[in-house]
């Protein structure tokens, strides 16, 4: 190894002190923890890409909200379970607003951030029907939403969308469906980790296949209209969020305050489900939940049992923001317009410095810029190439943890990584090719 900005040894040791041997199969939360560590001991800021954590203040009109609901008292009282009638009626304005569907607000249900809509969801879709014990996972995907289907005891099953894009998306769901086990569909649009975004061919087909084969669609929405190739932030006018809900039914959407309103610490997101799935009734409900109505079985039978609703205060702040982007005064995507202006950058900068863009296209178009992008070096595994970017300060996460074949590869958030670091990124990329030469 040549001059690297940070002591390889150093760098080894502290792997080793983390009991990481594999540091391609470490969680975020282990990455994150190692490169504070690097940090510390080596005095070298790193420029840091392995959080998908929001990097601007948190919306001001939601706070402001919060405060005074605070301030009402609110945080003494037990919020309904199924939330309050403010923010159902205002997420199913803003869902009519901006994805063009039209919801009841008894369907629209805040949880504690997308990974309770998601855990209330698997939970309840796995007893839907007793034949079917199976969910689909369109990879790569968020890992915890796997670990949450572990810690559950349930099946399922995945494959890499990479190789299937377009009409080659038809064949390979069918090939798992047919087999009549699978009850869900789950993926994220965009797509934490690589940015892929679905087209509206490929969304048509997974609609189709849904009610051919009375399938529930996960639609993860946690980065609600950041793909800033389309600009869906005029409320009541196209473009609008694209969705499979134009094309099924059978769908449950997941829109987190987290990333779009720069609200993670809340924990607050609001889990929409279709009229007809909210009123779809089975038996095989009844003896986990106690009512064959499966918008009830969600919310007081999996919501009740997993949190007893979700933060009172928080609630109002969602509701705040909402009804702002519902009536024109607030465009959020002007706020967070800024990560698709950073990835721009971020990406010359590998690229230039011999680094290659893994998920590159969207079908026939180039990828957008937005909160996450994927990285490769030539030569290098994803494992070897995490490994060996510790030693130039510069931290990332392996997609082989998300599900995705793409084994060379790695996932680069931009959000905390600031302009002033661009400088020393291009420094350090660019030392890390010429070594690598």
């Amino acid at each position: 190894m040549k001059n690297t900005p940070i002591p390889v040894d150093l760098v080894n040791k502290i792997l080793s002190d983390n009991g990481i041997k594999e540091v391609g199969k470490a969680s975020i939360r282990e990455i994150k923890k190692l490169i504070n560590d690097i940090e510390t001991a080596s005095g070298v800021k790193f420029v840091r890409m392995e959080m998908g954590v929001p990097g601007i203040p948190a919306c001001k009109i939601g706070v402001d909200a919060q405060i005074k609901a605070l301030q009402n008292g609110v945080a003494a009282i037990y919020p309904d379970i199924d939330g309050i009638p403010e923010l159902k009626k205002e997420a199913a304005k803003f869902v009519k607003n901006f994805i063009n569907l039209d919801v009841k607000p008894e369907a629209c249900i805040p949880t504690v951030g997308s990974m309770m809509a998601g855990l209330a969801c698997f939970m309840t879709f796995a007893r839907l029907h007793k034949e079917k014990d199976t969910a689909l996972f369109i990879d790569p995907g968020f890992p915890v939403q796997k670990n949450q289907f572990k810690i559950l005891g349930l099946k399922y099953e995945t494959f890499d969308v990479y190789d299937y894009r377009g009409d080659l998306l038809r064949d390979k769901l069918e090939s798992y469906l047919k087999n009549g086990n699978i009850h869900s569909i789950i993926y994220s649009n965009p797509n934490n980790p690589s940015w892929v975004c679905l087209t509206d061919k490929e969304l048509r087909i997974i609609g189709e296949l849904a009610n051919k084969y009375n399938v529930c669609i996960i639609e993860d929405l946690a980065y609600f209209g950041m793909d800033f190739r389309n600009d869906i932030g005029t409320p009541g006018q196209p473009p609008y969020q694209p969705t499979v809900g134009r094309y099924t039914d059978n769908y449950a959407l997941m829109i987190s305050c987290s990333k779009a309103f720069s609200y993670a610490g809340e924990r607050i997101a609001i889990m929409v489900l279709s009229d007809k799935l909210y009123q779809t009734q089975s038996d095989d409900l009844i003896p986990y939940f106690g009512t064959p109505v499966l918008g009830r079985a969600i919310i007081y039978g999996a919501v009740y049992a997993i949190s007893s609703g979700t933060s009172h205060s928080a609630q109002y702040a969602a509701a705040a923001i909402l009804k702002a982007c519902n009536d024109g005064s607030y465009n959020y995507l002007n706020d967070v317009r800024q990560y698709g202006e950073k990835a721009h950058v971020m990406k010359r900068i590998f690229t230039q410095n011999g680094f290659k863009i893994v998920y590159d296209h969207d079908e026939e178009k180039p990828i957008a810029d937005g909160f996450y992008f994927t990285l490769s070096y030539p030569g290098l595994t994803g494992e070897q190439l995490l490994h060996e970017l510790l030693y130039y300060g510069i931290s990332a996460i392996s997609l082989a943890i998300t599900g995705s074949k793409r084994t060379e590869g790695l996932r680069a958030c931009v959000s905390f990584v600031r302009p002033d670091q661009f400088e020393d990124l291009e420094e350090r990329a660019k030392l890390f090719n010429e070594n690598h030469q």
